[in-house]
């Protein structure tokens, strides 16, 4: 079936020697291994239907780039099978293809070539991909004196000068301008509605979340995690908080969403809510409405410093909002065990219609790499409505003023 990617019991184990020596005696006397095995990838299966996004996250090490190249076929698995149907593009290192010393356009007709396009189908579409990648006249000038963003911008042209079945992408993408990292997620999500099926490696939250239905969470070489991606997500998060992942647990937060909680439990949120103007808790508030977000917290041991933030997030669960009482002056220095604390942050609601969660961090300093206390996500959900407001569009409610000036004649 086209656009089908289906992993099975995938792996791959690489020889290490001691010594150059033992690499030849074992050449020469083939009976007896002289090596060791280090698996990079162990047990890894999963199925990507067509027209469906999959994201691999996990930090560097984990395995997600040779799992890239084990399914596109670049690299040859120890153990397991991969099947892919249809026609495959991918984007797996930074000018993969490309001939250092050839103008960009001669490797335009090679890395073409390769992606299984025909000399006369890629001087069809050569005008398409210099529009595209916006390199101007260096298309003619020898890719050794690109920069790193625009080996990026021609190698994405061209891997996507047709819609493929199945697009692959490694962190390649994260080079380069903002602009064209717009423009090249702009066209992913062009080719999803058309029914391309996307697998993407990046530790950009957002793209992950924005693009994805699912994610992946490697560790270790292993799958570590599979879900929806703000559940891999905020789990992912919070093992880097929590390197040894003995603090991470989930629990069922309704919804069929996950509610992902780590940290050492030394201070912890007691009670959350979102007051409206009057001091009430509610679950639905209006745009621009002044609300009060409320935080009650416990203290279960002596903290030399305590830090209280909050992110509020939209349905993807995508960042609108963070910040913390020590980018705001107000952090808490010799707190004491058995101490309950209480946190008001009061602000206008300027959101758009939709639901939104609230995810608090309890921690020391600035952030929570250093000592995370509690990390809480979804620990707080509710609506906001457009209840008196013009219609808008958007997450954030800006409500500019209108002014206009007329010149010359008028009917």
């Amino acid at each position: 079936m086209n656009g089908r990617i289906q992993v099975t019991n995938l792996g791959k184990a690489y020889r290490r020697y001691p010594t150059h020596r033992a690499r030849l005696l074992e050449w020469i006397l083939p009976g007896k291994p002289r090596h060791e095995l280090i698996h990079v990838l162990q047990d890894i299966s999963f199925t990507v239907e067509p027209g469906q996004a999959m994201g691999i996250i996990g930090i560097n090490g984990a395995g997600k780039s040779t799992l890239l190249k084990l399914i596109t076929g670049t690299a040859m698995p120890s153990t397991g099978s991969v099947t892919i149907g249809g026609r495959v593009a991918a984007m797996l290192e930074l000018g993969m293809g490309f001939h250092p010393d050839f103008t960009g356009r001669q490797n335009v007709y090679m890395a073409g070539q390769l992606l299984g396009m025909t000399v006369e189908e890629l001087t069809t579409l050569m005008p398409e991909i210099e529009a595209f990648a916006e390199i101007g006249e260096y298309i003619d000038q020898p890719v050794r004196v690109y920069s790193s963003g625009m080996q990026m911008r021609l190698g994405f042209s061209v891997a996507t000068a047709r819609r493929p079945d199945v697009l692959i992408v490694d962190e390649a993408l994260s080079v380069g301008d903002a602009y064209f990292q717009h423009k090249s997620f702009e066209r992913i999500r062009t080719f999803r509605q058309q029914g391309t099926t996307l697998l993407i490696v990046s530790h950009d939250k957002g793209a992950i979340q924005s693009v994805c239905d699912r994610a992946i969470l490697l560790d270790a070489g292993r799958v570590r995690k599979e879900g929806a991606p703000e559940e891999i997500m905020d789990f992912y998060n919070a093992m880097l908080a929590d390197r040894e992942g003995a603090n991470v647990r989930q629990e069922e937060h309704g919804n069929g969403k996950k509610q992902t909680i780590s940290g050492t439990g030394e201070a912890v949120v007691t009670s959350i809510a979102l007051l409206d103007a009057d001091g009430q808790p509610a679950e639905v508030h209006g745009t621009g409405n002044a609300v009060t977000l409320r935080i009650e917290v416990a203290v279960k041991a002596d903290l030399p410093e305590l830090t209280l933030g909050y992110r509020i997030k939209d349905r993807l669960g995508q960042n609108i909002f963070g910040t913390n009482t020590f980018h705001k002056g107000a952090s808490l220095e010799g707190v004491k065990a058995g101490q309950a604390l209480r946190f008001d942050f009061a602000f206008p609601l300027n959101l758009g219609p939709g639901s939104y969660s609230v995810a608090t961090a309890l921690h020391n300093s600035d952030n929570h790499l250093a000592a995370n206390y509690e990390w809480r996500d979804l620990a707080l959900v509710f609506e906001v409505m457009n209840l008196k407001h013009s219609y808008f569009e958007g997450c954030t409610w800006l409500d500019p003023e209108v002014t206009l000036h007329v010149e010359g004649p008028t009917a």
